[in-house]
């Protein structure tokens, strides 16, 4: 069964209100992409007047097509480099950092966090999860603000 069109353009719309470059939802046996640049596929795809390219793709690999991933691209300022542990975010969404508007943050600078504690939470697919510090330590910068919409394996605090 097919993935109905109605999540696919409400995924567009998610898209282009985000700064995000790309987003990919599995459903079942199925695959959403949506890049805002499209990349050279094997697969013909017809050009939308949008920047951004749709392709539901079948989430079987497909036969002869190696499995490796994207060359990093070039031109990507490199990152800064931190003094301490940095926590990244584990997926897309919105980053949050406290558990209500107007509640005191789950951190702050200088406060001393164990393994377990939580240090935001992050909203995808009108989801809210729990984002769990792998580190014990003292919260030296937070590198995100509430309400900051967040890629996967961005930096979010660091730890020393």
């Amino acid at each position: 069964m097919a993935m109905d069109i109605r999540k696919i353009k409400k995924l567009i719309e998610l898209l282009e209100e985000s700064n995000l470059a790309e987003l990919e939802i599995r459903e079942g046996e199925e695959t959403v992409r949506l890049s805002r640049w499209p990349k050279n596929l094997p697969v013909a795809t017809t050009p939308m007047p949008s920047p951004i390219q749709a392709q539901v793709v079948p989430a079987v690999p497909m036969a002869g097509v190696p499995a490796t991933a994207d060359p990093a691209p070039t031109g990507k300022p490199a990152e800064p480099q931190y003094e301490g542990q940095v926590v990244r975010s584990p997926m897309v969404g919105t980053y949050y950092g406290a558990s209500a508007p107007g509640a005191a943050p789950f951190i702050k600078i200088g406060q001393q966090i164990k393994v377990g504690d939580t240090l935001g939470i992050i909203e995808a697919m009108k989801m809210f999860n729990p984002i769990e510090s792998e580190v014990a330590g003292t919260i030296v910068k937070i590198l995100v603000e509430n309400g900051q919409p967040v890629e996967f394996d961005e930096p979010l605090v660091v730890v020393q």
